[in-house]
C-alpha cells in the first residue's frame, strides 16, 4: 500500500531523514517509534505529502504522494491540532469531514454513536469551539474525524498523547477491532512501547532518520524494545 524508495529530508544540510526502503502491506497495522528528533514527524508528514523530500518519492496505492493529489480521498491523518478547524464545533467539524468523504448528517450522526465511551460526554453537544477543547479532547476529535468515511490508510501521530488512561484504554481496543475488521493500514507512531506494541502488526524504530530495528510484533517486542532503549543510558 504504501512504497519509499531512497527518501531523504535535509534541513540546513542536516540529514534528518534516510531510508533507502520500507514497504507497509494493505492492511498492516505499522507502529513508529524513536526518540525525539528521530524523524517520525519528518517521515509522517513526506507521506502525507506536507514537506518535500530531498531525494527519493513515496507511493501510496501506486500513487505517488507529491505528483498527484489522487491519494488523498482514500487517505486521512490526524497530527496535531492545526489539522483542526478551531473555529468549529466538533460537530460542525465531523459534518464538514463527512461532506469531503460523501456522508450527510445522518450518517455521521449514526457512526459517531460508536464513539460515546471515549468522548465520555466532553466532546458532543457542548457548543464548545474545537479551539477551546483541552489538548485531549482536541486529540480524540481529530482521532475520530480521521476515522469518518472507511480511509484505506490512516495515519495517526501520538494518538495516545495527552489522553487520560480510561481513553488510551478504549483508545486501544478501537484500533485494534478496526485493524481486523476493516482491512485499513493504519501507520502509528508512539512514545509509548507498550500500547504501540499492544494495537501493531510490526514496529520500526528508527534513530538519527535511519531504520534500526524492523521487528514483527510478538511476546518478545516489548522486551527486546526496552532493552534496545535502555542501552542508549548505558
Amino acid at each position: 500500500m504504501v512504497k519509499v524508495t531512497e527518501i531523504s529530508k535535509k534541513y540546513g544540510g542536516v540529514n534528518v531523514l534516510n531510508i533507502p526502503s520500507l514497504e507497509i502491506p494493505k492492511g498492516q497495522a505499522f507502529g513508529l517509534v524513536g526518540n525525539n528528533g528521530a524523524g517520525k514527524t519528518t517521515f509522517f508528514n513526506l507521506i502525507l505529502d506536507l514537506i518535500n523530500p530531498t531525494t527519493g518519492n513515496i507511493v501510496n496505492n501506486e500513487i505517488q504522494v507529491n505528483k498527484s493529489e489522487d491519494w488523498k480521498p482514500f487517505t486521512s491523518a490526524f497530527m496535531d491540532e492545526s489539522f483542526l478547524i478551531g473555529y468549529l464545533t466538533p460537530e460542525e467539524y465531523f459534518y464538514f469531514i463527512g461532506e469531503l468523504r460523501g456522508m450527510n448528517k445522518a450518517d455521521i450522526d449514526t457512526f459517531l454513536k460508536q464513539f460515546q465511551e471515549i468522548f465520555n460526554d466532553e466532546i458532543i453537544g457542548n457548543k464548545k469551539y474545537l479551539r477551546d477543547l483541552s489538548k485531549g479532547n482536541q486529540k480524540k476529535a481529530g482521532i475520530v474525524a480521521a476515522l469518518i468515511g472507511h480511509p484505506e490508510v490512516i495515519v495517526l501521530d501520538e494518538p495516545f498523547a495527552n489522553l487520560d488512561p480510561t481513553t488510551q484504554i478504549r483508545l486501544k481496543k478501537l484500533l485494534k477491532d478496526l485493524n481486523c475488521t476493516s482491512n485499513a493500514t493504519f501507520l502509528i507512531s508512539s512514545h509509548d512501547l507498550g500500547h504501540v506494541t499492544e494495537v501493531c502488526d510490526r514496529i520500526v524504530v528508527l534513530e538519527k532518520g535511519e531504520i534500526v530495528k524492523d521487528l514483527k510484533t510478538s511476546e518478545e517486542t516489548l522486551q527486546e524494545l526496552e532493552s534496545y532503549f535502555s542501552a542508549e543510558l548505558i
